[in-house]
């Protein structure tokens, strides 16, 4: 029984592995291409520029993390240097692991209630007088 990657059930892992990863590499130059065209060879992080042996250290990063979701008009993707995707992929990840920091967009009560300078007006005004 074949599937729809080229592989059929008695296939070895290695196989199978192999095959995954030529599937996936034809499916990221697809929208690779695409993007490159659309975009200035910039990264939208850090804004560096690429160009030639250098452009393949540009990546494509989907906005939504959501590897298939891939519209023509480019909505979902932008261009990331090679550093700067892996830190992206890492905030991802680690708020999927221990939360987000919703606390800073005041989606939530701040961690620390301490006030260091809330006595400090009546401190001047115990000092004047």
């Amino acid at each position: 029984m074949a599937t729809d990657k080229g592989t059929s059930v008695g296939d070895s892992p290695e196989k199978v592995i192999v095959e995954a990863k030529r599937f996936q590499r034809q499916r990221e130059q697809g929208y690779r291409e695409q993007a490159l065209k659309i975009y200035p060879w910039i990264c939208a992080r850090c804004g560096r520029e690429f160009s030639g042996k250098k452009l393949q250290q540009l990546t494509v990063h989907h906005k939504d993390h959501n590897h298939d979701y891939n519209p023509a008009d480019g909505s979902n993707w932008e261009l990331l240097c090679i550093y700067c995707h892996e830190q992206e992929h890492t905030k991802y990840l680690e708020e999927n692991q221990y939360g987000s920091d919703n606390a800073a967009a005041g989606n939530e009560s701040p961690s620390s209630t301490f006030k260091p300078f809330a006595n400090l007006e009546s401190l001047f005004k115990t000092k004047k007088d």
